[in-house]
């Protein structure tokens, strides 16, 4: 059964597709295809997008700069993906709200949950960028807060990879895939999929986390409509 409401995590990284540095139009097509058959098959979508593509705030402090400062250059940064994925979504003919944590009231709406709430229920789909607004929260962390507002009722994370791996599986050919983990055993391991305080938010809201690989095609409308890709993380069945 389709979700009735559904928060898609995007990372920075995966707009890139293959490029060293920015955006590769040919994902945004990809995405806007298919994101197209979500929103047809009456899904209520909500995206937050990284900016890992243009400048990573971690990336940044470890250079040298500080932390607070090298954040916000990243929300920044997310808020630039944010309107080119509105762009690429209304050529594709899906009406598209971008709302901000830092206003830019030129480019986009200023978040407001309610507002964003409304723009749903008619069918619009809702960027965020701008992370949450303040440093020392990741985008992840973002996902997992707007959805909690949003009321979703689960959170898709597109990533490199088809699921959870014991390992980097880039990098270890043995590496194993979890069909299913739960909230705990997550945290408890340190699995690298999402920081600890989105796993814990969406733990305390009980919002099911789907990770999948966002490069094969059809891949974010099945997610959607509840079949069977990549890795589930949620409570014990």
């Amino acid at each position: 059964m389709p979700y009735e409401r559904a928060l898609l995590k995007l990372s920075g990284e995966a707009l890139m597709g293959k490029k060293p540095y920015g955006i590769d139009p040919a994902i945004v097509q990809s995405i806007a295809a298919d994101v197209s058959k979500v929103v047809a098959n009456g899904t209520q979508l909500a995206i937050v997008v990284g900016g890992g593509n243009i400048f990573r705030g971690l990336k940044g402090s470890a250079a040298g700069m500080d932390r607070a400062t090298a954040d916000y250059v990243g929300m920044l940064a997310t808020i630039m993906n944010a309107i080119t994925l509105q762009d690429g979504l209304e050529r594709a003919g899906i009406a598209t709200r971008v709302q901000t944590a830092i206003e830019m009231k030129e480019v986009a709406e200023p978040y407001i949950r309610r507002r964003a709430i409304r723009h749903l229920e008619k069918g619009r789909v809702v960027v965020f960028g701008g992370g949450c607004g303040t440093p020392f929260f990741t985008t992840d962390t973002t996902a997992a807060l707007r959805a909690a507002e949003i009321n979703a009722n689960v959170v898709f994370k597109a990533t490199k990879v088809d699921g959870v791996y014991d390992r980097d599986p880039e990098h270890y050919s043995d590496a194993v895939r979890y069909e299913n983990l739960t909230y705990q055993e997550v945290l408890s391991r340190e699995i690298a999929v999402m920081d600890s305080t989105a796993i814990a938010l969406c733990k305390d809201n009980n919002i099911p986390i789907i990770v999948f690989n966002l490069f094969e095609p059809g891949n974010i409308s099945k997610a959607v409509a509840g079949k069977s890709v990549g890795s589930r993380i949620g409570n014990a069945s």
